[in-house]
């Protein structure tokens, strides 16, 4: 039996806020076994967490990131990227489906039929109203824990990338740097670059002027 689930108010329409749904009492036999392969679902510590349908806006600007990080990673040798909802299995547990993360060509055995049982070195994260503080913080602590590198979460409404890098030793937790405009650079992924006002305009720029000018 695959999972259908679909969230309605007293009068059958859908919620106006935002929401975030959890269900307890999954295996993850089951969850990997039911979750639907064409959207989001998440599993942890027993239950599955589903995020609303995303935004036009979302789905472009993993377009756009995912273009860039792949093409430049694939260019250099450096590995794969790929986007949820392929599955990250970074404990018992623990299955999380980032928008986009880039595994290291070392790492890649690990990528197996159902998900990838390693640490990506990089995760980025669209985040949403209803997604905002699990992206911000739970995601962060979580990532952190389990040493993912670098971890990108795109604040579309206040316009910002805050960026998360492990501090030295990977001991304390990661260091938050917030850009609005200006080169960030990646700490996973040497030499690639991204223009933070890319990411604000509207319509996005196109992709391959924006990869050739990081791969100058």
């Amino acid at each position: 039996m695959s999972l259908a689930l679909r969230v309605v108010d007293a009068d059958g329409q859908e919620p106006p806020e935002p929401y975030l749904v959890r269900l307890g009492g999954w295996s993850e036999e089951r969850y990997l076994a039911e979750a639907p392969e064409d959207r989001v679902v998440e599993f942890e510590e027993g239950e599955i967490i589903v995020p609303p349908p995303a935004t036009a806006r979302h789905h472009q600007l993993v377009r756009f990131l995912t273009f860039l990080l792949a093409g430049y990673a694939r260019t250099r040798q450096r590995g794969e990227v790929l986007n949820g909802p392929a599955v990250v299995r970074l404990g018992p547990g623990l299955y999380y489906e980032p928008d986009i993360f880039f595994i290291r060509q070392d790492m890649l055995p690990y990528l197996e039929e159902k998900y990838f049982a390693g640490v990506p070195a990089l995760v980025v994260e669209i985040t949403s109203a209803s997604t905002r503080n699990r992206d911000l913080k739970e995601k962060a602590a979580v990532y952190a824990q389990y040493g993912v590198e670098e971890y990108w979460v795109v604040e579309t409404q206040a316009g910002a990338l805050y960026q998360h890098v492990q501090t030295p030793g990977g001991t304390s937790g990661y260091r938050r740097q917030e850009y609005r405009q200006g080169k960030m650079l990646s700490q996973s992924l040497p030499g690639f670059w991204l223009d933070v006002s890319w990411l604000w305009q509207e319509p996005l720029p196109p992709e391959l002027p924006c990869l050739q000018e990081i791969m100058d």
